[in-house]
């Protein structure tokens, strides 16, 4: 896809790496909407560098050489943002011995970004959403409305739509500020720039503190490093190799180094393996939680016939209705089943076929195999070296 030269101008302007078309797509949008008054809404998780966004958007507005302030709306206790926002009189509450200007007066003809919007009062947010209407406010304490010209853009890693279902934003706020809506992808959608990512904060590490940037060599560490998530996103990416650089004697990154660093939060398992009750189960799709359902049943079906052999051969007396008292479909602890190789095929082997027909059918790509399998890259590699099927 042809990258736009303003939008490369952008990234070099404020620093932002990667090539990835939802970060082109977010950059342009925001350039595209920066003459413009309208109000503009930036989503997405936390770590992706939203707080960019903004600024560009001012930078490149006929008001950016009006003012322009950034607020956090949730580092600003309940009792005071109004205060903070709106202004406040002499004599409103305990504690206001002078008159103040909030932010919505100091900032007149300029920008405010707010973040974390979502995280606004509920009282808080009909006051704001007057501002949007009509640009108008009145300071807490005070029976005069001002009037203010402010561009507003906001920020969140709420989701508001589900918020505004459950009653905690305001729908017709919620509209007004996503008149243009742009999303930050998050890091896991940018797989490509990971490791320009790496690189660069593994340079910047190093100017810093005068030593030699670490490094990634082996495919097997790249491989790791790209198949994680990231629920961190950028910022996520960018503490973890300061963290290697500082730590690490070794400046080339072996694979067993980088897991280390990288929390098992994510590690996923192929649904037909044994887990033990004490392991953590996620179900990332229905074909997992199908897996489970019918290694659960399997284990029924062994138990019973472990329990019909046995009263068969004479080793327990007749079966009394106390012995059905256990719901039929409670998984049987795994140091209690019958081995799986009696159920008449081997979970094992059966694995080893699913990965082998996954990479058939993908002709030997991993990402593919792995997202067909509904696991993750980093699991599959993992799977791969187990099983010797390297």
């Amino acid at each position: 896809m042809l990258v736009k030269a303003e939008v490369q101008q952008i990234k070099q302007r404020y620093g932002i790496i990667g090539n990835a078309p939802g970060l082109n797509r977010a950059i342009d949008v925001a350039l595209q909407v920066a003459p413009t008054d309208l109000s503009v809404l930036i989503t997405g998780e936390s770590g992706v560098g939203k707080e960019s966004f903004p600024q560009i958007i001012h930078q490149n507005s006929p008001r950016k050489h009006g003012q322009y302030i950034a607020v956090n709306c949730g580092a600003i206790p309940e009792g005071t943002i109004d205060s903070e926002l709106f202004g406040h009189e002499k004599g409103s509450f305990t504690g206001a011995l002078a008159d103040r200007k909030g932010y919505f007066e100091s900032t007149d003809g300029g920008t405010i970004f707010l973040d974390e919007v979502g995280e606004l009062p509920v009282p808080t947010q009909a006051r704001l959403l007057r501002v949007l209407e009509t640009g108008e406010f009145i300071k807490v304490g005070s029976a005069k409305v001002l009037k203010t010209n402010v561009r507003i853009v906001a920020a969140t890693n709420v989701d508001l739509v589900r918020a505004v279902s459950e009653g905690k934003f305001r729908e017709d706020l919620y509209y007004r500020l996503s008149t243009v809506p742009v999303r930050v992808p998050p890091l896991r959608e940018r797989v490509d720039d990971i490791m320009l990512l790496f690189r660069k904060f593994a340079g910047d590490c190093a100017d810093k503190y005068r030593m030699p940037s670490i490094r990634i060599e082996s495919e097997e560490a790249r491989q790791i490093l790209l198949a994680y998530r990231w629920p961190g996103n950028v910022r996520e990416l960018k503490n973890i190799t300061e963290r290697i650089s500082i730590i690490e004697e070794s400046r080339d990154i072996s694979p067993e180094i980088l897991s280390t660093y990288l929390p098992e939060i994510y590690a996923e398992k192929l649904p037909v393996l044994l887990t033990s009750g004490r392991e953590r189960r996620t179900f990332n799709n229905e074909r997992e939680i199908l897996y489970q359902v019918l290694f659960d049943l399997r284990n029924d079906v062994n138990e019973l016939r472990k329990l019909v052999q046995e009263i068969m051969s004479g080793q327990l007396p007749p079966v009394a209705e106390e012995s059905f008292a256990r719901p039929l479909h409670t998984a049987v602890p795994v140091e209690e089943a019958v081995p799986v190789e009696e159920a008449g095929f081997s979970l094992e082997e059966a694995e080893k076929d699913m990965i082998r027909k996954a990479l058939e059918r993908h002709a030997g790509k991993r990402r593919n195999a792995a997202a067909d399998l509904g696991i993750s890259e980093r699991t599959l590699y993992r799977k791969l070296k187990e099983y010797g099927l390297e």
